[in-house]
C-alpha cells in the first residue's frame, strides 16, 4: 500500500488533485503508473480492445500505455472516467517495481518460515475466512468493517476493552508480522498485507516504528485488509476507508470508548486515554467528531492545538508487545535442538547477514580492535608498519586487564 489515511488525515479540506482537473491530469500523466491501468482494466473485466473502444483510442495504444507509454491528459481523464477511478489512482506513488520488491520480500520471509516450521510448530492460523492461502470475505465475518471488527474481537476473546499488545496478539493467532528493511524503496510503502501465502502476512515500514500509536493503527488497518478484502487494491479509496473504519473499531470499540471521551477538548484527558487505549490523540479527536461530541470547527481547532503542542513520538522499541518476535522465537527454539544461524543460512543459500536481518536478531559477537604490544592501536593509522607482533583481543578484555594492574 502506498499510503494509509490516519484519522488526522481525514480532515483535509478539499482535494488538490480535483481542484484543477486539467493541470492535475497533466501532472499525473507525467507520473503515470502503467501497472495500475492493467490492474483497473482487469478488475473491470475489460479487454484492451474493449477499453480502447470506450476511450476512443486503438487497442495498440492501450497496450502501449500498459507497457509504460504515458497517455495524454485528455486520454487519461477518459480512462479514469470509463474505469470508474479518480485520476489520482493512476499516479505513481509506489512504483510497480517497488510493489514487486515488496512481494519478493514476503516470499523470502516465507522461505524462512518454511525452514523453521520443519523444526518447530508455530501458532495455528486462526483468522476467520482464511484457508490455504486464500481469504473468503463474508463467509465467517461480516463484510461491514465495524461489524467485522466486533466479530473478530469476540472470536479472539478480546472483550471490549483496550488491547494491550496488538502485534503479539496477531502473532499468537498465526499472523506473521515483520518490519520491512530500512531500504529507500520501502519508504513509499507504509505497510502492506497479503493472504496469498500459507500464512497471512503484515509487513510494516521501519518509518512506522518511530511512533507506537501509528504502528498499532497501521497493524490494525492491515488486519482489516486481511479479513475484508481477498485482493486488496493498492490505494483503492473504498478499501482504505473500510480498513480505517475496521482499525478504529477494533482498537477503540465505540460502545466502550464513547462514554470516556471528553465532551470538551482536554489534552490531559486525551493523553490519559492515549495511554489506556493505545491510540493517538488525533484518533481520539476524530472519534469525538465522529460520534457527535465535537463539531467540525471544534475538531479542527483541536487538531491545530495538537499540532502546536508537538508531542514527541514514542518509539515501538519501548513496547515489547508491539515488536514482531514470532520468527526470532521460533529460531531460538530451534537452536535448542541444534540449529545454528550458519546452518540455516546454508540451507536457505542466503548470506548469514540476511537471515539475521529477517529474524530481527543482532550480531552479538564482541567488537575487536587491533592492539600492539598489549595496548590498543587507536592513535596510529592502519598504514603505519610496526615491528612488534600483532594479535587480536576483545577490547573489553584488554581494558579489564589494564585495570587490574
Amino acid at each position: 500500500m502506498s499510503r494509509i489515511s490516519e484519522p488526522d488525515d481525514l480532515f483535509s479540506v478539499g482535494d488538490a488533485i480535483d481542484a484543477s482537473p486539467p493541470a492535475s491530469a497533466a501532472a499525473i500523466a507525467r507520473h503515470f503508473d502503467s501497472a495500475r491501468l492493467t490492474q483497473a482494466r482487469q478488475l473491470a473485466g475489460l479487454t484492451k480492445k474493449e477499453l480502447s473502444e470506450l476511450v476512443g483510442v486503438s487497442a495498440a495504444a492501450v497496450g502501449q500505455y500498459e507497457s509504460g507509454t504515458r497517455p495524454g491528459p485528455e486520454v487519461l481523464i477518459a480512462i479514469a472516467d470509463r474505469l470508474g477511478y479518480p485520476i489520482a489512482f493512476f499516479q505513481i506513488e509506489t512504483r510497480s517495481y517497488q510493489r514487486s520488491k515488496a512481494v519478493s520480500f514476503t516470499e523470502q520471509v516465507w522461505e524462512l518460515i518454511y525452514a523453521l516450521e520443519r523444526r518447530v510448530v508455530l501458532p495455528h492460523v486462526d483468522l476467520p475466512g482464511f484457508a490455504g492461502g486464500e481469504i473468503t470475505p463474508g463467509t465467517s465475518l461480516p463484510t461491514d468493517p465495524i461489524q467485522a471488527a466486533r466479530a473478530l474481537r469476540q472470536h479472539w476473546g478480546l472483550g471490549t476493552g483496550p488491547i494491550s499488545h496488538l502485534v503479539r496478539i496477531l502473532e499468537v493467532h498465526g499472523i506473521v508480522v515483520v518490519h520491512a528493511p530500512a531500504d529507500g524503496d520501502f519508504r513509499t510503502v507504509d505497510a502492506f498485507s497479503t493472504s496469498r501465502l500459507p500464512r497471512p502476512f503484515v509487513v510494516i515500514s521501519r518509518d512506522r516504528t518511530i511512533d507506537v500509536y501509528r504502528h498499532r493503527f497501521t497493524s490494525a488497518h492491515e488486519l482489516g485488509h486481511l479479513v475484508l478484502h481477498a485482493d486488496a487494491i493498492p490505494g483503492d479509496p473504498g478499501q482504505e476507508r473500510d480498513a480505517d473504519a475496521f482499525a478504529a473499531e477494533f482498537l477503540t470499540p465505540r460502545d466502550s470508548v464513547v462514554p470516556v471521551l471528553p465532551t470538551r477538548v482536554n489534552f490531559t484527558s486525551f493523553a490519559e486515554l492515549q495511554r489506556a487505549w493505545g491510540v493517538s490523540i488525533s484518533s481520539l479527536i476524530y472519534r469525538c467528531r465522529e460520534v457527535g461530541l465535537y463539531t467540525d470547527t471544534i475538531a479542527q481547532r483541536a487538531y491545530q492545538r495538537l499540532n502546536q503542542i508537538k508531542l514527541e513520538p514514542e518509539p515501538v522499541e519501548g513496547f515489547p508487545g508491539e515488536q514482531p518476535s514470532l520468527l526470532r522465537k521460533g529460531f531460538d527454539l530451534a537452536t535448542d535442538h541444534g540449529l545454528t544461524l550458519t546452518a540455516l543460512a546454508d540451507e536457505l543459500r542466503w548470506p548469514v547477514s540476511r537471515v539475521r536481518q529477517l529474524l530481527g536478531t543482532t550480531d552479538q559477537r564482541p567488537a575487536l580492535n587491533l592492539v600492539v604490544g598489549g595496548r590498543e592501536n587507536e592513535e596510529s593509522p592502519p598504514s603505519q608498519a610496526s615491528t612488534r607482533p600483532r594479535h587480536l583481543r576483545a577490547a573489553s578484555e584488554d581494558h579489564a586487564r589494564r585495570g587490574a594492574r
